[in-house]
């Protein structure tokens, strides 16, 4: 993406080819990170991550001093042997989010589940006890 627009006027194909990162030759695999939906209800905070192919072992899910940090390790091996030649494929994806818990969380009842693709987070509500309001002070 550039600071500037290029404008090459009669030729907006030419536009469209420098306003991609087209050039961007890294891997896919390298800035891999699941989508995220974040729900605030009621009584707690749904967290939906998106990973399919992984499997609930490949998780790591920790909460430190508020902030809960939710990492995934994926490894894929294909292998192929023919006649005369084997494939081989390795895939490995991995990923690491964390999110700072607002104080309404109760840091001891954090549910997990992974099912269908999706590893799911319920962070479950606290009442938190609200300051006093405050309090007019008379000038004498």
């Amino acid at each position: 993406m550039a600071l500037i627009k290029k404008d090459f006027g009669l030729f907006p194909t030419m536009s469209d080819l420098f306003d991609k990162d087209w050039l961007n030759l890294r891997s896919p695999n390298l800035e891999w990170a699941p989508a995220v939906n974040v729900v605030d209800n009621d009584s707690c905070y749904e967290l939906e991550f998106s990973a399919p192919g992984f499997k609930k072992e490949d998780f790591n899910i920790s909460i430190d001093n508020r902030v809960l940090l939710v990492e995934g390790r994926h490894e894929q091996r294909d292998e192929e042997k023919k006649k005369n030649y084997t494939r081989k494929e390795f895939i490995t994806r991995s990923f690491s989010k964390s999110f700072t818990l607002p104080e309404n969380v109760d840091s001891d009842e954090v549910e997990a589940t992974y099912e269908d693709g999706i590893l799911k987070l319920i962070l479950t509500k606290k009442q938190v006890e609200l300051p006093p309001p405050g309090k007019r002070v008379e000038i004498k």
